[in-house]
């Protein structure tokens, strides 16, 4: 049984990180995901673990450093929220093409642009759907409480090694900063230098028989090795859309309209459930928890079930509905409901845009 305590999601993310045996975080603040970095220097790491933390002196230099402890098989990872993880993008391009295991976590807030430190799932494209340059993908889970913002960092760190990639952990700027009780993992062992040679034969970890062991990237290779190694990649993410998608369903069993929402508006759709079942209204909610891969297949296997149509509710202007019309396929009607600057949908708002934009009433 792990330790019991009341802790802000930031914070939950940063112990996490400790006790998973993290090597390094390298990070730049900014709000709403700060408390990271600040939880994670004022409980000095190095001196518990030996993790190294470092605030670096840009968004830039953060992700290019987690490319450079990433390569050598350190389980390395960075935070920011949505100004800051644009910021990021060329470095997780070039962390995808290398195939370069890490985590890193956005903490979204509102935008375009600088925007609003209010709370938004309007990043669900920047991650879902690459963000960066060439054809690439990201795993992305979407945590809906705090103990989901603790819990997921040892699971995208697993994932992450498992397939060599980037792990994201979506986050927004309400999830990140409640808190709640959370119960902490036991403290994990740092991998020393030898079990990382052992286990990642792939890591840099100096010369071998005299010859330069390195990561290759897109500049080693010729057009033809070029798309090799493309399709190489695209064969990996296959895999994972196959095995690797996670959600949950609440009362789906007997539903004939369901609510798609992840994260904070997951929370809320769950209220509108239970009011929906109140009024005599068959509702269930799907909450994806990979955000990629998506749970395709479990909206196809609804509407197979007899499910008459979806509303996808979100804290952005529409970005999730695209996936959920494309699961769809035009069997059913799908449509979104959401709230954007900051201001958050309430349970009722919601049940009553599955009324008139499903339903029909």
């Amino acid at each position: 049984m792990g330790e019991l305590k009341l802790m802000k999601g930031n914070e939950a993310l940063a112990e996490a990180a400790i006790r998973y045996g993290a090597d390094a975080y390298f990070g730049y603040p900014i709000t709403p995901q700060s408390e990271v970095i600040e939880y994670l220097s004022e409980q000095n790491p190095y001196e518990r673990t030996g993790m190294v933390v470092l605030q670096a002196e840009s968004e830039l230099a953060a992700i290019n450093m987690v490319y450079g402890a990433g390569a050598s098989g350190k389980r390395v990872m960075t935070s920011s929220s949505s100004p800051g993880v644009c910021l990021k993008q060329e470095g997780l391009a070039y962390i995808a093409g290398a195939e370069i295991p890490c985590v890193f976590a956005d903490v979204v807030r509102g935008g375009p642009g600088l925007g609003t430190i209010q709370p938004s799932q309007a990043d669900y494209f920047q991650n879902t759907k690459g963000g960066g340059n060439g054809d690439y993908r990201n795993l992305v889970l979407a945590p809906a409480s705090v103990q989901e913002m603790c819990d997921f960092v040892a699971l995208g760190f697993d994932l992450a090694f498992k397939y060599r990639m980037a792990a994201c952990i979506l986050s927004d700027g309400a999830i990140g900063q409640m808190m709640e009780k959370v119960v902490l993992p036991d403290q994990k062992p740092r991998m020393t230098d030898e079990e990382i040679k052992a286990k990642y034969p792939w890591a840099i970890n100096g010369r071998k028989n005299g010859t330069q062991h390195r990561i290759i990237t897109s500049l080693d290779l010729d057009s033809a090795k070029m798309e090799e190694h493309n399709i190489h990649l695209q064969k990996k993410y296959k895999e994972i859309e196959e095995k690797e998608v996670r959600y949950e369903m609440i009362n789906c069993d007997d539903a004939e309209y369901v609510f798609v929402a992840y994260g904070s508006s997951a929370r809320i759709a769950q209220k509108s459930v239970q009011l929906g079942r109140e009024a005599g209204l068959k509702v269930g909610l799907l909450r994806p928890i990979t955000l990629w891969p998506y749970p395709t297949k479990a909206i196809d296997a609804l509407i197979k079930k007899g499910v008459k149509g979806f509303l996808s509710v979100e804290l952005s202007c529409g970005q999730m509905i695209e996936d959920v019309r494309l699961a769809c396929n035009g069997r059913v009607k799908a449509e979104h409901f959401g709230r954007v600057g900051g201001i958050i949908h309430t349970p009722e708002e919601v049940l009553e845009a599955m009324k008139k934009q499903i339903i029909g009433e």
